[in-house]
């Protein structure tokens, strides 16, 4: 058998050269559910099925290798150019497979469980996403970046998101405190609780969240909760990025402090409602009404 060893050994000589660098290429990032996800090399045909998954892809400098994304991924404009492999609650597996993505980035409560499994099943890595604290947005930039091969636009990215987060903070981190109420649904009514991210907003820019302390993120209410804690600011998104209705429906209460200082205001839904850097604008906006109703008072 002495005669074998060499050919032996020959063999795991050259299995050791082939497996070698792809060890040394391999890429991994802990997700959001704290789940380890490791790619042979840095991904080069990635699907987002979330809109902020894709905003966050495009903001780490990843955006030229989505190859598709799911309805409402408006923003960048270039995002509008990708294909759709169905909404976000209901995806089109077929078509998603057929585009052979390396990975796929998948939102945590947003996608359908069983779908993204049936995915993990075919094998396909899907990285899954929740951002909820602002750290988290900085944290989802540079983990995409490094699965992506991007990491220099993520870390800077990132680091000017945290600079300038850390900026507005200090210049409201004295403003006198404003009740509000944030409307993120009407019919049911619904809001946001302090953990909530636009919570964390309105904490940041000097508000107090008058439905704060209620457990769920997006609690239900109704009209006579928002009668009871009279808030000085209501704040809401509405159906689309320029409507208003929902704040034309609380005129019906003169009553309310908000109604009677005329503090009804309006924040495009998608710079608070999406975990992504557009978030900072948001918040610009969120405190700049809040100064607003400090200077009715």
């Amino acid at each position: 058998m002495a005669h074998r060893l060499p050919g032996v050994g020959l063999l795991l000589v050259m299995l050791a050269g082939l497996v070698g660098p792809a060890a040394a290429d391999e890429v991994c990032a802990i997700d959001d559910t704290d789940r380890e996800v490791c790619l042979a090399a840095s991904a080069e045909r990635i699907v987002a099925l979330s809109p902020g998954a894709t905003e966050l892809l495009f903001a780490a400098g990843a955006g030229e290798r989505l190859v598709a994304v799911v309805d409402h991924s408006d923003y960048p404009p270039e995002a509008k150019k990708l294909p759709s492999v169905g909404n976000h609650d209901r995806l089109d597996l077929e078509r998603l497979v057929a585009l052979q993505p390396d990975l796929v980035i998948g939102w945590v409560t947003g996608n359908p469980a069983e779908q993204v499994e049936r995915l993990e099943g075919l094998r396909v890595p899907v990285f899954r996403i929740e951002p909820r604290t602002f750290e988290g947005i900085a944290s989802a930039l540079e983990r995409l970046s490094r699965l992506a091969g991007s990491e220099p636009q993520g870390r800077l990215a990132a680091e000017r998101f945290r600079q300038e987060l850390a900026e507005l903070a200090a210049r409201h981190a004295d403003a006198p405190p404003v009740t509000v109420l944030y409307q993120v649904w009407d019919s049911p009514l619904m809001t946001v609780n302090d953990e909530h991210l636009i919570g964390k907003v309105v904490t940041l820019c000097g508000g107090v969240n008058v439905f704060g302390g209620l457990s769920r993120l997006v609690p239900r209410i109704d009209e006579e909760a928002v009668l009871a804690a009279d808030p000085e600011v209501i704040l809401a998104g509405g159906r689309g990025e320029e409507n208003r209705s929902w704040l034309d429906a609380w005129k019906r209460f003169p009553e309310l402090t908000a109604v009677a200082r005329d503090n009804l205001f309006f924040v495009p839904p998608s710079l608070l409602q999406r975990p992504t850097l557009r978030l900072l604008e948001g918040s610009r906006l969120l405190c700049e009404r809040l100064e607003v109703a400090r200077g009715r008072r």
